[in-house]
């Protein structure tokens, strides 16, 4: 058994096994596009199996060994997606699905728990990650005392006695209670956008999306930054969810369908199955907050991850946190003594939008595809999404290369 690298920036002598250290080795994501828009036709399962079919070319394991796909959502029909989409997607009736549920956070929390697996030990392969259809989510209705349908547009987060605030509400709450004014948040949506368009414009999103046919044709590009926004168009908007607010439709994310999924695996089965580089899972953690400003709940998850480790904001290198709205952003952010500037290189939700139980997944490989792209093996990177209800979760992952790694063609 071998001992894997010695984790930077961790006590001396704190080593994981080789075949129990969690590594990701591989991520995809589909466009990611405005509800109700170019990718309304597609269910769950069907925006989620091309990503698993293009996981598993890239990484070269075959279907069969795969252990089990884990898959985050929110607000489908039920019925386990994750064993729908991989059967959608060839692999053999012997592989097993999981689906969890941790609303906005449940992409995230699907490749977490998919790396405690790992860490269980036995060198499994795991497909985890989260899929979203806004755009097919099923009409939800709770009986009333009559037996007739009562229909609602989102479920409970919590119970009546804490308030229940709808998103928007909560985040004119956090901008109250952080002081996080109406021109920060504007500003942070325009960078947003201006580093989606730039990075797309440079071709940094091509590599990790996974093409999806339509009837209109493919679908290979994201929708939502625009090009003609600026700072005198944001001030135009007006609050959205509480009058004399500071929280608008310009400062906050828009609901969107998107699939993203990552290929976790053994760092001693990683090697043995060629990959040259990776993201080790150092940890994670997930917080419950007060549910009135559940925005804040990815800072108080980092900051216990990061005092575990003994480590500080200041030595992570790269960050990507869920946009669902400006106000939660920089709070948090604001919290943990990170420099936005320093957050979300290529944007965030802000811009691309929040496909719910798939944005946690997207954060992981957009900071793969970063961490290739700048290529400072050893680097740290946090990925950070605040939960609907009043929770957090925060993973921290390192970038490293792999010894006796095949280089891609």
């Amino acid at each position: 058994m071998t001992a894997d690298l010695q984790p930077h920036g961790l006590p001396a002598g704190d080593f994981v096994p080789a075949d129990r250290q969690p590594v990701i080795i591989a991520a995809r994501r589909t466009a990611i596009r405005r509800a109700n828009g170019a990718l309304k036709e597609l269910r769950a399962h069907q925006l989620l199996a091309p990503v698993l079919v293009n996981l598993l070319a890239d990484t070269q394991v075959p279907a069969e060994a795969v252990t089990d796909v884990v898959i985050g959502n929110a607000v489908g029909g039920g019925g386990n997606v994750a064993r729908l989409a991989l059967l959608q997607a060839g692999l053999p009736v012997s592989v097993p699905g999981l689906t969890v549920d941790r609303q906005c956070g449940s992409g995230l929390d699907a490749i977490v728990l998919a790396a405690r697996l790992v860490a269980a030990g036995g060198n499994p392969v795991y497909l985890a990650g989260g899929v979203e259809s806004i755009s097919t989510a099923p009409l939800r209705a709770h009986r009333n005392d009559g037996g007739e349908p009562d229909f609602y547009a989102r479920a409970q987060f919590v119970p009546h006695s804490f308030g229940d605030p709808d998103m928007g509400v909560a985040a004119e709450n956090v901008a109250a209670r952080f002081a996080v004014s109406r021109e920060r948040q504007d500003a942070s949506a325009l960078r947003s956008h201006q580093r989606a368009l730039a990075a797309a414009g440079a071709g940094y999103f091509a590599a990790e999306i996974t093409t999806l046919e339509t009837q209109a044709g493919p679908i290979c590009a994201d929708d939502g930054p625009r090009a003609g926004l600026t700072a005198a168009v944001l001030k135009r908007f007006p609050p959205a969810f509480v009058p004399g607010g500071t929280v608008t439709a310009g400062n906050s994310c828009f609901n969107a369908d998107a699939a993203s999924a990552v290929v976790v695996t053994s760092l001693q089965r990683a090697r043995e199955l060629g990959a040259v580089d990776g993201l080790l899972v150092l940890g994670s953690d997930t917080a419950g907050v007060d549910p009135d400003v559940l925005g804040i709940g990815a800072a108080v998850a980092a900051e216990r991850l990061l005092k575990a480790r003994g480590l500080s904001a200041d030595g992570v290198d790269l960050v990507e946190f869920n946009e669902a709205f400006a106000s939660q952003t920089l709070a948090c952010l604001d919290q943990l003594g990170i420099d936005p500037e320093r957050a979300n290189l290529d944007g965030g939700a802000l811009a691309l939008g929040h496909a719910y139980g798939a944005s946690g997944a997207v954060l992981v490989a957009r900071l793969l595809a970063q961490a290739r792209r700048i290529g400072n093996h050893g680097s740290l990177a946090l990925a950070l999404i605040s939960i609907a209800g009043g929770m957090g979760t925060a993973a921290l992952l390192r970038y490293e290369l792999l010894a006796g790694g095949r280089q891609d063609p």
